[in-house]
């Protein structure tokens, strides 16, 4: 019997890209329906990412996500197999009591002890989040500075610039797409806006448009049920338990799988952005937004993100911002142990591909889109391009993982820290697409605008 990591990565491992140079990708619009039973079914059986049609199976997914939080999912684990065939074999009657079985199976799981998971510590609440972090030193804080709203507007051009880049190569590994494409250092494709990471930072900013400093997780799910009508892996459980009165923290803990997945690690910058050079402020604000549909692990990815995003206002070196951004992870969590693992390979030195296939190896069991190999992809990124934009992007498809999800996160760092070459924000313009009705196409330079003065307000304040 294989274990569901092994599924996973043998999937992962013989996938071979699209060449988006000839296919389209598949984009949900506005006014989509939602899937829901058989469907559904067949959806979690059987994906493909929609930029890029990376396979993915979310029922050995899920399976392999509970086992990383050590649990023993060695029952699920025992139908997957049957479950594919059946699949292929077009059996839904079967395949929907095998899939039960499984379900049944997750739910009734129990913690493994000797799983190297137990060994960290997961403090859940934002009191002892804030206790179990490490020496903390915010940069001096100045007054609001008036150069703000631009980094602002820089890095939001610098996230859809990044996850535009990812989109038709997020879901394989740095091997397989350099068979397909090269050496990467510009778009492979026009560059469309259209993705459904940012969707929940638009959500996010109606919620703290209302609230402000005050803002609440359950004021954010709310905006969460009002817009958004699909989510996938740990959003998609998150939605589900909203819409069935499961609200904050619980509505990213309970009967989630996902929660330590990048689903909040990638929406962490708008908190960065709305507390300009305030990194406990955006670590704060992350801590909201997170539990919303993530927790232990999940939630201090968000953190980190955030925490990156709103240094790199005041400092300037990415190696100095690093460093100074791992003291805010809680320094007895897995999180913590997975970037100082990484960073500690990157400093070592040697070829760069080398170094990258030594920190993946490390991290084989997780799923391309948990949050562990994503934030050490982006710390190899971030460090080995010292802050040049096109290098960096380039070392994220060196990586592969969740590269759109990635390449959002450290452009709009580098946009915040140095601002956006032309050859990467030009090809953006000013228009932002979404899948949400209302929002389907928004100016790009008014939702900067829109959070600068935002973030203005809340600095006064």
């Amino acid at each position: 019997m294989k274990k569901a990591w092994q599924i996973d990565r043998e999937l992962r491992e013989n996938a071979v890209p699209l060449d988006r140079r000839i296919h389209d990708s598949n984009w949900y619009e506005a006014g989509f329906e939602a899937p829901y039973g058989d469907a559904l079914l067949d959806m979690f059986w059987s994906s493909k990412v929609p930029g890029s049609a990376a396979p993915e199976i979310p029922y050995v997914e899920m399976t392999q996500a509970l086992g990383n939080k050590g649990y023993d999912v060695s029952a699920a684990e025992a139908f997957l197999e049957e479950g594919m065939r059946l699949h292929a074999q077009g059996k839904m009657d079967e395949l929907r009591v095998i899939t039960a079985r499984i379900l049944h199976a997750l739910k009734m799981a129990q913690p493994d002890p000797q799983h190297v998971y137990q060994q960290f510590q997961h403090p859940d609440s934002w009191e002892e989040i804030r206790r179990a972090m490490g020496d903390v030193q915010n940069p001096p804080s100045s007054a609001w500075q008036e150069n703000y709203p631009e980094r602002i507007y820089q890095g939001w051009i610098g996230q859809l610039a990044g996850g535009s880049f990812g989109t038709c190569i997020e879901g394989y590994t740095g091997k397989r797409i350099a068979q397909v494409y090269g050496v990467i250092d510009n778009y492979i494709t026009q560059p469309e806006t259209t993705n459904d990471d940012v969707v929940y930072e638009l959500a996010f900013l109606d919620a703290y448009r209302t609230m402000g400093a005050q803002i609440t997780s359950e004021a954010i799910a709310m905006e969460w049920v009002r817009q958004i009508p699909f989510g996938w892996s740990a959003e998609w459980v998150a939605l589900r338990n909203l819409n069935m009165g499961i609200f904050p923290p619980d509505s990213g803990s309970w009967f989630n799988p996902y929660s330590e997945w990048i689903g909040a690690q990638m929406r962490g910058m708008v908190c960065g952005m709305l507390a300009p050079a305030r990194a406990m402020e955006a670590a704060r604000l992350a801590y909201m937004d997170g539990v919303v549909s993530h927790a232990g692990n999940g939630v201090y990815g968000e953190i980190f993100a955030a925490v990156l995003t709103s240094l790199a206002f005041e400092v300037t070196d990415v190696h100095q911002l690093l460093e100074l951004g791992m003291e805010f992870i809680p320094q007895k969590s897995q999180y913590f142990a997975v970037v100082s693992s990484a960073l500690q390979k990157i400093k070592n030195g040697g070829d760069t591909v080398a170094i990258w296939e030594s920190i993946e190896e490390d991290l084989k069991c997780y799923n391309w889109i948990h949050a562990y190999p994503n934030i050490a992809a982006d710390v190899f990124a971030l460090w080995l391009g010292q802050g040049d934009f096109t290098k960096t992007l380039s070392l994220l498809a060196i990586a592969g993982m969740d590269v759109d999800c990635n390449g959002g996160l450290v452009g709009n760092i580098l946009g915040v820290m140095n601002g956006v070459p032309e050859k990467w924000s030009e090809p953006i313009g000013d228009l932002l697409e979404t899948y949400i009705k209302g929002k389907e196409k928004l100016s790009i330079r008014k939702l900067a605008q829109d959070t600068a003065d935002l973030a203005a307000k809340n600095k006064r304040d």
